[in-house]
């Protein structure tokens, strides 16, 4: 799914109470007007990115590399597709690694899937991190229905992030279009 953290006995979590509701309005279809994409600047990020919807913001206290935190999640569905961003401060730069391939591996593992074509990448402003990755994740929904997500995990310090597009069907441009607008201004 969108985002997901390991509780404290490792086992992967999906943060139902954020993150579900916008993902069934995109595997619902939810009627939803052509893309609208604006600018947004999510408070206590730093990251500038463009959504193709109007966002709503939730945060919850998860386990993050073994960590608790604060874990924001800025989302919002538009044509049969979700976008989200979600970011927390892991506050030791020794486990951004480590929280970077946990996310990672749990949204594929939500979607009952496998990440693949993950590829680096460079966010503008970002920490350089071998662990900063774009990739896919062809699965299912609780219901069983077909579902493409493309996610990529990056840092800047340490907080740490995953953005996400999800939906039965991904459009290369408006993805390319989320994702090429991630940058932490100057």
């Amino acid at each position: 799914g969108i985002v997901a953290v390991a509780r404290s006995d490792n086992r992967p979590m999906l943060l139902a109470r954020l993150a579900v509701p916008f993902l069934l309005a995109a595997a619902l279809g939810a009627c939803a007007p052509a893309l609208d994409w604006r600018e947004l600047r999510p408070e206590g990020s730093g990251l500038q990115l463009m959504l193709p919807c109007r966002p709503t913001t939730q945060a919850r206290s998860v386990t993050l590399a073994g960590r608790s935190v604060k874990l924001s999640l800025v989302a919002c569905s538009a044509g049969e597709q979700t976008w989200a961003l979600a970011f927390a401060d892991v506050s030791d730069p020794a486990v951004v690694a480590a929280a970077l391939e946990e996310l990672r591996m749990s949204a594929a593992r939500n979607l009952g899937a496998e990440a693949h074509g993950a590829r680096s990448l460079d966010v503008p402003g970002a920490t350089p991190n071998p662990g900063s990755q774009r990739f896919a994740v062809d699965g299912r929904l609780p219901d069983g229905s077909a579902v493409q997500e493309q996610a990529a995990v990056f840092a800047r310090g340490t907080l740490v992030f995953q953005a996400t597009a999800v939906g039965a069907k991904l459009g290369a441009d408006a993805v390319d279009t989320f994702f090429g607008s991630l940058r932490f201004p100057s």
